[in-house]
């Protein structure tokens, strides 16, 4: 599974660990969280991420 960056404020989405403070299981894909999902840093939106190189 792939990581995510928030362009932003750097913040990475790691799908091993989900988010777990807004009960985001770890094991959930970047693709599959939910469309109202943001940034648990500066809040920013999902079109805001880029997949980690």
């Amino acid at each position: 599974m792939d990581k995510y960056v928030c362009v932003p404020c750097g913040y990475v989405y790691d799908p091993a660990e989900g988010d777990p403070d807004n009960n985001i299981a770890p094991g959930t894909p970047f693709e599959q969280l939910p469309d109202d999902w943001v940034c648990p840093v500066c809040g920013a939106t999902k079109d805001l991420f880029e997949k980690e190189n």
